[in-house]
């Protein structure tokens, strides 16, 4: 976990190596103050001159400047450096979750992802600037306040190592008991973003639904929980404070009142009243440096499960990766199923699609048809290598789709999935994600054949008009129209619409269909439906069932030999003719 989390600090190896070494030198100022207190008292008690406090005085107070000087160039560093360090995490996070295929993704829930990059971010943050100051400030101050607390007051020093025995058993009792503690509740703080997540993604379903109460219940007992074992793992960790405080008041209790008796009994003989004055101070210092070492400790604990689970990220690998020498080029739109199986994991009991053998030629229309859960977007997302198969071979312009640079294979193969997605920004902005470069004109005609032209021009701000984040400002068929036009500006060689055009009528479906067909004649266009009017145009139609063709023809061929899409186009067709009664 330390080994991948280090590899983030990169630029601010630096500043991270300075803020030791500036704090060691602000150490060093520190426990020379005392010493040197304790010298200007025994100087003061001989009757020294004037001149001679003047000048412990100045030095003092440039020592004081010097630590205060190291102290403050030691916070600026330190600040650089776990900022610098939160800011490549998120980074390096943010670049693996998108080089992440869809497998990697199946494995995270999108709350636990957004709670990695930020609250587990900010811990790991907290904890390094704590490792990288205090816990290098704490122990070098208790070994030189220790030194010299020796020199200063003798064999009394050592009282201070009996209490390190009781304050390292009740620290490590402490992190023992927590640790198991923060790690459930980091899980349920997931579960906790989800329910929120949901609630708010859903929330037109809830109000619909007039669910509000019950959701808001449902969140307080989620809420509640991870309330709960907070309170109980923070109970644990308080007790880190009255430990320390309880070591510190024995220790200079024991001091004052020993070190009183020493004085007295041999005259200031054996310790006098500025050897006495240092060893205060030192075992303050020590002490307060053990307390600070109790609060690192605290906030590495907490630490610990949320460097795990960022580890976690950047240790996972995208399980599709580019071959040694891609192939760069597509040569058509044809593609080719070779005795294709595929399974969304290795522990799935059945396969998702099972025996496929599909010839398309380039420039082909294919329709896909199928009840529920018969596979049809399974697949079509082997096509842009969105998943690979499990068995057997998908071909793309004759070539293994296995063997393309992913960017090259994806750029060709433009998919409409079935749930679609604008993102915040300008409908410009939006569509120029289909091409980056694409002008104005180029724009307005892909718009034209998407048939969402015609509402766009509606809009007081036209094609500058905003797109709220998901699309929430636009119906779902002007959310659906945008994304085709999206996809219709890459020039594919392939172009695949997931029931894309669901949300939009019978009438401005034909016209999107012909627009096509126009437009882009030499691409393959494969078309998934739930309603055979959208492709009883194409040239073949696949009839999907379990996960396995099972039959290929046109409309005609299809209604006259295949009992399943002759129940689907009748049903449908049923259904059209009681709606015109």
């Amino acid at each position: 976990m330390i080994r991948e989390l280090s590899r983030s600090i990169r630029e601010y190896r630096k500043p991270a190596i300075a803020t030791p070494i500036l704090v060691s030198l602000e150490v060093v100022m520190e426990c020379i103050i005392p010493f040197m207190i304790a010298e200007l008292i025994n100087q003061i008690k001989a009757g020294c001159e004037l001149g001679t406090l003047l000048r412990y005085g100045g030095i003092l107070v440039i020592m004081a400047l010097l630590s205060l000087l190291f102290g403050a160039l030691a916070g600026t560093t330190c600040a650089i450096a776990s900022c610098g360090l939160a800011k490549n995490l998120r980074q390096d996070m943010f670049h693996s979750i998108q080089g992440y295929s869809f497998e990697n993704i199946d494995k995270f829930l999108t709350s636990s992802l957004v709670t990695r990059l930020t609250t587990d971010v900010t811990n790991v943050q907290n904890a390094y600037m704590m490792i990288i100051r205090s816990a290098i400030r704490s122990p070098l101050m208790v070994v030189f306040a220790f030194t010299m607390a020796v020199l200063m007051g003798g064999r009394m020093a050592w009282v201070f190592v009996c209490v390190i025995p009781i304050l390292v058993a009740g620290l490590a009792l402490i992190v023992c008991r927590t640790v198991p503690l923060f790690k459930k509740v980091f899980i349920k703080y997931d579960n906790l973003n989800a329910s929120v997540q949901e609630n708010i993604k859903a929330m037109r379903v809830v109000k619909s639904f007039v669910r509000e109460d019950y959701e808001q219940q449902k969140f307080d007992v989620a809420a509640q929980d991870v309330c709960a074992d907070f309170t109980k793992a923070e109970r644990i960790l308080a007790l880190n404070n009255p430990l320390m405080q309880f070591c510190l008041y024995v220790v200079m209790v024991f001091i004052l009142s020993f070190g009183s008796y020493v004085i007295v009994t041999s005259l200031g003989l054996d310790l006098d009243v500025g050897q006495l004055s240092a060893l205060l101070s030192y075992g303050f210092m020590m002490l307060s440096s053990l307390m600070m070492l109790s609060m690192i400790f605290v906030m590495i604990t907490m630490a610990l499960e949320s460097g795990r689970r960022i580890a976690e990220i950047l240790a996972e690998k995208s399980t599709l990766t580019n071959p040694q020498n891609p192939v760069r080029e597509v040569p058509d739109g044809s593609i080719s199923f070779e005795h294709v199986s595929f399974k969304y994991s290795l522990a799935a009991e059945r396969m998702a699609l099972a025996g496929i053998d599909l010839q398309i030629k380039s420039g082909e229309t294919i329709g896909i048809v199928g009840g529920t859960g018969s596979s049809k977007s399974s697949l079509i997302q082997l096509i842009s290598r969105l998943y690979d198969a499990t068995e057997g071979v998908v071909r793309v312009g004759g070539v293994d789709v296995r063997d393309y640079d992913l960017d090259t294979l994806r750029n060709q193969v433009a998919v409409v999935l079935q749930k679609n997605v604008l993102f915040s920004g300008t409908i410009k902005e939006n569509l120029r994600w289909g091409n980056k470069e694409a002008t104005d004109e180029e724009m307005i005609e892909a718009c034209r054949l998407a048939c969402a032209d015609e509402f766009i021009t509606q809009f007081p701000d036209g094609y500058d008009t905003y797109i709220e984040q998901g699309g929430t400002n636009v119906s779902g068929g002007q959310k659906q129209r945008l994304c085709i036009a999206r996809a219709l500006l890459k020039r594919p060689k392939v172009l695949i619409l997931d029931d894309s055009t669901s949300a939009v009528d019978t009438k401005t479906d034909a016209k999107i269909r012909k627009a096509m067909r126009e437009y882009i004649p030499e691409t393959t266009k494969i078309i998934i439906a739930q309603r055979t009017a959208s492709v009883e145009d194409a040239d073949r139609i696949i009839v999907m069932e379990g996960g396995r063709i099972n039959a290929i023809g046109t409309h005609a061929e299809l209604l006259q030999h295949n009992d399943i899409y002759r129940e689907i186009y009748t049903s449908q067709n049923k259904a059209g003719e009681k709606d015109g009664e």
